[in-house]
C-alpha cells in the first residue's frame, strides 16, 4: 500500500467522504504543455521555437510552453500558448506525450504534455513575434533548452509515422501539385531520399489523385503533370486504407 493511500484509509473498505482533503494529501506537481509546430516550407521541414527567458538556458531555443491553469483543461491550454505565443487560430493540435521525468526541469518536479502539429508557413501568418519567436530549420537543430530536444524529436518520430498512416501532407500543397512537390514533401518530413519511379508507382497503385490534364508552368526544368488529391474518394475508403509504407 503507498504511502498516500494509507494516510487516507481508515480501513478496509472504508469510504473517503472528503474528497478536498483527498486531494490535498497528493504530492505537489505542476503540469505545463509544450507545443511542437512543425512547418513545411521551400521543401524543407521547420520548427517553430522561441528564445528561452530562463538565466540556465541563456541563448538557447525552447519549444512553445506555458503553465497549465488549475481549472484549464490540457487541449484548451494547447490552444491557448498556441494563440498567445503566436496569434494563430485555425491551427489543429494532437496530443503526443507525456514527458515525466523527476529531473527534467531545473526548478523542480514538472509534467509536460506534449502537442504537435504540421502546417504550411504560407498559410499560417506568425502574428506575434515577440522571444524572437521564427522558423528553425529542423535538421539545424542540435541543442534545445530543458528536455525539448528529446520532446522534439519524439514528437518527430510521431509525425513521420502519422503523414504514413493518413494523407495530412497533401494539406501542405496547393490544391494542383506535380509528382516532384509530392516526392518533396515526404522526402523532407520523413528524412530519406526516395527513388523516383518507385515513389510514383507507390502513389499511382493506391487511386487516390486526380490527373488534371494540366501541366506545371513557369518551372526550370521540364513541366510535370499536375494532380488534385481525391479527398472524396478517401473519406470512403479511409476506414480500410491501410497508410502508405515507404
Amino acid at each position: 500500500m503507498s504511502k498516500i493511500s494509507y494516510s487516507i484509509k481508515k480501513k478496509e473498505g472504508a469510504l473517503i467522504k472528503d474528497p478536498v482533503s483527498l486531494v490535498k494529501s497528493y504530492p505537489k506537481m505542476h503540469v505545463t504543455a509544450d507545443c511542437a509546430i512543425f512547418g513545411f516550407d521551400e521543401n524543407e521541414l521547420k520548427v517553430l521555437l522561441i528564445r528561452s527567458d530562463l538565466a540556465i538556458y541563456q541563448d538557447l531555443w525552447s519549444l512553445l510552453g506555458d503553465n497549465i491553469a488549475d481549472d484549464e483543461d490540457l487541449d484548451a491550454a494547447a490552444y491557448r500558448i498556441l494563440r498567445e505565443r503566436t496569434g494563430m487560430n485555425d491551427v489543429y493540435l494532437e496530443q503526443v506525450k507525456v514527458f515525466s521525468k523527476p529531473d527534467r526541469h531545473p526548478g523542480g518536479r514538472v509534467l509536460t504534455v506534449a502537442y504537435c502539429t504540421l502546417l504550411n508557413t504560407r498559410h499560417h501568418e506568425l502574428m506575434i513575434h515577440d522571444n524572437e519567436i521564427h522558423w528553425h530549420k529542423f535538421s539545424s537543430i542540435e541543442e534545445l533548452a530543458f528536455d525539448h530536444k528529446e520532446i522534439l524529436d519524439s514528437c518527430y518520430q510521431w509525425l513521420q509515422k502519422r503523414i504514413q498512416e493518413h494523407p495530412l501532407g497533401f494539406n501542405l500543397l496547393p490544391e494542383k501539385f506535380s509528382l516532384r512537390e509530392l516526392q518533396n514533401l515526404y522526402e523532407a518530413i520523413l528524412g530519406i531520399r526516395m527513388d523516383r519511379r518507385n515513389f510514383r508507382k507507390k502513389f499511382a497503385s493506391m487511386k487516390l489523385l486526380i490527373d488534371t490534364g494540366e501541366l506545371e508552368d513557369d518551372v526550370p526544368h521540364r513541366p510535370g503533370k499536375l494532380y488534385k488529391f481525391n479527398f472524396e474518394k478517401y473519406e470512403k475508403q479511409k476506414n480500410s486504407w491501410t497508410g502508405i509504407d515507404f
